[in-house]
């Protein structure tokens, strides 16, 4: 989703974008229809020399200055295209974390090789050194993801009305997959909402994502903790949708409970959308609050410290509607897709 916003309000910022796919996808229609060239190719083996050639005609053909990469295997196969062609700058983006070997290995390979390495925070840069042994230390740029304010307008579809939530009661929810790795905290926020439902009986709770195969398990011990307290009807697992700008126009609070993130666009999207948040202490959250000024705060994985949170919010109308006027505020200057293309687009120009 990042690239695509990317691609639909690039030439608003004086970028002109070129996309190359090695193969299709679910958003594969939707940078068709948003005006940028889109040349979809094949990638037949880890590493094609075919993809190489037809990707330096491209780059060739079309004049392109700038080649940039947002995975390992993406950046690989530009740096090939690009050799020998001295006018042509590389990039490669740092999303969230590496999950394996071969891909550590590669951007290993990579990182003194391109002209500029992006990373969408800098507790991911500070991952990345720790845990995966790459060198952070030269020519990394930290650039948070950036979410278009645009797409998140609501349709008019209300996640209220097909639950059937009145509109007095507290909603508050959280848009997040759920992962293989320990990546997404979910089961706390389970734990925190049916310990609030005693004080907050018509309190309802979302949890909006699709589950990752071998990721079941988790959905699993939510669904126990939920049944165990007898709160299946105020807690509700709604799995994949495509209305989410819908569901965030209709939360009270927006909850980001992780173990390890990158920066989570989801994250960005809810503070765009105007909604008080509630993060885990883990460092990507800390920067896109500004330390919390912005969010709410608990300790990563403590479900009582989460609903004590929970609790404080619900409790305080004023200061939900204050804190997530100031979120919005601060993200449409500082995690809003224009606030990503302005310092892509510096680092572009220092680049050429």
């Amino acid at each position: 989703m990042q690239a695509l916003d990317v691609a639909r309000n690039a030439a608003a910022h004086g970028i002109e974008v070129t996309v190359a796919s090695a193969g299709g996808g679910a958003l594969e229609d939707e940078f068709r229809s948003c005006g940028v060239g889109l040349f979809r190719f094949q990638r037949r083996v880890p590493f094609d020399p075919f993809l190489v050639a037809k990707l330096r005609n491209l780059i060739r053909d079309r004049d392109i200055q700038i080649v940039h990469g947002y995975q390992p295997v993406d950046g690989l196969h530009l740096w090939a295209a690009t050799l020998g062609l001295k006018n042509v700058r590389r990039v490669l983006s740092f999303q969230g974390f590496i999950q394996d070997k071969k891909n550590r290995s590669t951007a290993r390979f990579l990182i003194p090789r391109m002209d500029a390495n992006v990373v969408v925070s800098r507790g991911l840069q500070k991952w990345l050194s720790e845990t995966d042994g790459l060198d952070t230390t030269r020519n990394f740029h930290v650039i948070f993801n950036g979410a278009d304010a645009k797409r998140l307008a609501p349709t008019g579809r209300s996640i209220r009305r097909e639950l059937n939530i009145g509109s007095d009661h507290k909603l508050v929810g959280m848009v997040a997959n759920f992962y293989r790795d320990r990546r997404k905290d979910q089961p706390s926020l389970a734990k925190a909402v049916v310990n609030v439902l005693s004080q907050f009986p018509d309190l309802h709770c979302v949890f909006v994502g699709g589950v990752e195969p071998g990721a079941e398990h988790k959905l699993d011990e939510c669904r126990v903790i939920v049944r165990e307290h007898s709160a299946g009807n105020n807690v509700h697992f709604l799995g994949r949708r495509d209305d989410v700008p819908d569901i965030l126009n209709e939360l009270d609070i927006a909850v980001m409970s992780s173990f390890h993130e990158g920066l989570p666009v989801a994250l960005s999207e809810a503070m765009l959308a105007g909604k008080a948040m509630i993060v885990s202490d883990i460092e990507p959250h800390l920067e896109a609050s500004s330390n919390g000024e912005f969010a709410d705060v608990f300790e990563t994985g403590n479900e009582i410290d989460l609903a004590e949170k929970l609790l404080a919010m619900l409790e305080d109308d004023d200061r939900r509607i204050d804190l997530a006027s100031r979120a919005r505020t601060f993200a449409e200057e500082n995690l809003s897709i224009d606030s990503h293309l302005r310092e892509l687009k510096r680092l572009y120009a220092t680049l050429l």
